[in-house]
């Protein structure tokens, strides 16, 4: 039996729209369709879980692949799959989403999670790159019929009960189109699959791979041979660190999650902060600290933000503070939409409180390491400190709380927070208004000299050389209220420090006429004016 009918949408034509609005890169669609898989499965995990499901779940993996000659992509799940009537309502009836009725139906019985996407729009970006569509479908439900649902793009689409398909699940199969070939190229599929389904909860096929396993049998030295042979391509981890309980991971663990997030990096990451939040909204993830040069830099492997384990972007910009855009790692948050517009995450209210939240905990992180192991935080400052000034300077929740643990470093290399520094320079630093000097070198070869003068009278100076300390110091000053920062090179050492009158000593008015005629006449073919000013009685 066979049967036509007429997508249910207010256009006459939803297919550009989608190709217009909905999506910025075509490459979108392979993203969606995997989730739809896995949403599918995870599904039926969940009803089988509560007596809803019967039968073995099997092998739930899911399988991509790309026929050339054929001009086809398929994707292929192992999960509830639908009837005829619920083909003809997620996909047909665009107003409805297939995920959402889902949480509304078993919102008390399962966590709604493990639901991905919107099954409806999500499906219809597969036309950004096909032809025409076709859709393979058995569902789990006992005595249910396959069917087979096809549609060229246009609102007219075909839906018929077929003999043909007896597993359980869905196939998508994608007929490409002449503009979008490029993506019958195997390696285009599997950088995709990598990109945005690196992480996803469900296993996911690829072809096939090389591996070697023991032949059971030993050469001449007695050593065990090995023999080659096909194996599945599994393209993504299923459970990366990020999902699993802190403690269940040891630092190795993160170590390993840090290299696979970021292969090319050989260095390890100072610091990690491992994100667990479920109130006022799901959060998780793993952010890292890298070790920054002293150098402002803009980012090369940016934060990855994903969506129940779904990639999203990792052009994080805008939408985390600034700062914490020189960090690394993986944000991951069903509260994120599944969109990549920059400008409408930007916009998103649950994106302004994660980005909030993320703040908060990585000022408590390096607070927490600065109060527990503040060895290891000094040993360490040099290579944080470009990111802790720029959290300071731009952003006033972050400075609350960093101003506790932000270190500065004399010239002697000695460390202090910004309060213990007041406390050690206080006594001999304080100028006659009242305000404490911090003295600073930019380069401790150029302004030895200096340096050294303002030592002999003992004082203390600060090591400010990073290209930030600038901006740092002005923004300091603007906030500790009886503190002054002058550079040590600045003016002679007397200067420095403004000390009380009663410790100036002045020549009397006799006196300098007396002495001006002589210098004068000493300096007179120079035509040089003579000024005698005050100095500082040591």
């Amino acid at each position: 039996m066979s049967t036509t009918g007429k997508i249910n949408v207010q256009t006459e034509n939803i297919f550009p729209i989608i190709k217009k609005f909905l999506y910025s890169d075509n490459e979108i669609f392979l993203r969606e369709l995997v989730s739809n898989a896995t949403d599918a499965t995870q599904k039926l995990k969940a009803l089988t879980s509560m007596g809803e499901a019967k039968g073995e779940l099997g092998d739930l993996k899911i399988e991509v692949k790309v026929d050339k000659a054929a001009k086809t992509i398929t994707i292929k799940d192992k999960g509830i799959g639908m009837t005829a009537e619920e083909i003809e309502k997620y996909i047909t009836q665009i107003a409805f989403s297939g995920a959402e009725e889902f949480v509304q139906k078993y919102q008390d019985k399962v966590d709604k999670n493990v639901v991905i996407g919107h099954f409806g729009l999500g499906f219809y970006s597969a036309f950004m790159v096909a032809q025409k569509v076709e859709i393979f479908s058995l569902s789990y439900k006992e005595g249910s019929k396959a069917v087979r649902w096809e549609c060229d793009g246009s609102p007219e689409y075909q839906i018929e009960e077929i003999t043909t398909k007896t597993d359980r699940g869905t196939e998508i199969v994608l007929h490409v189109a002449e503009d979008s070939l490029e993506f019958l190229e195997n390696s285009k599929i599997e950088g995709l699959l990598k990109k945005y389904c690196k992480f996803l909860p469900v296993e996911i096929v690829f072809g096939t791979k090389k591996d070697w396993i023991p032949s059971g049998e030993k050469d001449e030295k007695g050593i065990e041979k090995e023999k080659e042979i096909e194996v599945e391509n599994i393209i993504n981890n299923p459970v990366p660190a990020w999902v699993k309980k802190p403690a269940d991971l040891k630092d190795e663990d993160y170590k390993a999650f840090y290299r696979e997030l970021y292969p090319m990096q050989f260095e390890e990451p100072l610091f990690h902060i491992h994100l667990n939040v479920d109130y006022p909204f799901n959060l998780t993830g793993i952010l890292y600290f890298p070790k920054l040069s002293n150098k402002f830099e803009a980012p090369k492997d940016r934060i990855q933000l994903y969506s129940n384990q779904v990639f999203v972007t990792d052009n994080v910009e805008n939408i985390v503070p600034d700062f914490l855009t020189m960090l690394r790692g993986v944000i991951d948050s069903p509260d994120i939409p599944l969109n990549v517009s920059r400008s409408y995450l930007q916009a998103d209210g649950n994106v302004k409180k994660i980005s909030a939240h993320i703040t908060k905990k990585v000022a408590d992180k390096l607070e927490e390491i600065f109060k527990k192991e503040r060895p290891d935080f000094e040993a360490k400052w040099d290579d944080v400190k470009i990111f802790v000034q720029y959290g300071m300077i731009s952003d006033e929740k972050f400075y609350e709380k960093a101003v506790k643990f932000a270190l500065v470093k004399n010239t002697e290399a000695k460390a202090f927070t910004l309060e213990e520094y007041e406390a050690h320079v206080k006594a001999n630093q304080t100028d006659k208004d009242g305000k404490i000097v911090f003295l600073y070198a930019t380069n401790t070869d150029e302004q030895h000299t200096y340096i050294d003068a303002a030592k002999s009278r003992g004082y203390d100076v600060l090591l400010m050389d990073s290209p930030l300390d600038a901006h740092f110091i002005n923004h300091l000053e603007s906030k500790l209220n009886n503190t002054q920062f002058v550079r040590v090179d600045s003016d002679t050492v007397e200067k420095l420090i403004k000390k009380e009158d009663a410790q100036v000593s002045k020549l009397t008015e006799d006196e300098q006429k007396t002495l001006k005629p002589i210098v004068e006449g000493v300096v007179a073919k120079e035509k040089y004016t003579v000024v005698f000013e005050s100095f500082l009685l040591c």
